[in-house]
C-alpha cells in the first residue's frame, strides 16, 4: 500500500515521503495513529505543503545549528508543576513539558521526540537535559522545576 507520511517514522521515512508499506502496517499502525495517510493523485498537493512546512522548521546546516544550540543554552526556564509539602511532584516532568517550556521561554521550537532526561523528575529541584538540535550538534538545557 501507498503511503504519504504526515510525521517522521524512524526506520521509514520523514513527513511528505511516499512510501509503500505492507496493508497490515499501514491500517493497523500507521493510519489510525495519524502518522500517514492513503495516497492519491490529489494527496500530491498535501505532499508539497508538508515538505513545504518541513523545510521551514528545517535546520539548514551545522552553522545554523550551534546558532540554535546557543539560544536554548542561554535560556532560564522555569517548569511549575503541581506539588506536595514535601517537594514531590503530583506525576513527572516529562519531555513534552520541556520542550513546550522552551518554546514559552523564547526559544525555538523542540521536538519532544529530540529531548532526553536522564531519569525520571519527580521532585522539585534543577536538572539538565540534552537536546539534539542537529547530527552531531546536542544543546546542554538547564531548567528549574518549582511547586506552583
Amino acid at each position: 500500500m501507498k503511503l504519504i507520511l504526515t510525521q517522521e517514522v524512524q526506520g521509514l521515512g520523514a513527513a511528505g515521503d511516499i512510501v509503500t508499506v505492507k496493508d497490515g502496517y499501514a491500517r493497523n499502525f500507521l493510519m489510525p495513529r495519524g502518522l500517514g495517510i492513503a495516497w492519491t493523485r490529489g494527496g500530491e498537493k498535501q505532499v508539497t505543503q508538508i515538505k513545504r512546512a518541513r523545510k521551514v522548521r528545517e535546520i539548514r546546516d551545522t552553522t545554523h545549528a550551534n546558532e540554535v544550540k546557543q539560544a536554548i543554552e542561554a535560556l532560564a526556564v522555569t517548569l511549575a508543576a503541581k506539588a506536595g509539602d514535601a517537594g514531590r511532584l503530583f506525576g513527572s516532568v516529562t519531555t513534552a513539558d520541556i520542550a513546550d517550556a522552551v518554546k514559552a521561554a523564547g526559544g525555538p521550537v523542540v521536538d519532544k521526540r529530540k529531548v532526553s532526561i536522564p531519569a525520571h523528575i519527580k521532585t522539585v529541584g534543577k536538572y539538565s537535559a540534552s537536546i539534539v538540535v542537529h547530527e552531531g550538534v546536542v544543546a546542554k538545557l538547564n531548567f528549574e522545576v518549582v511547586a506552583g
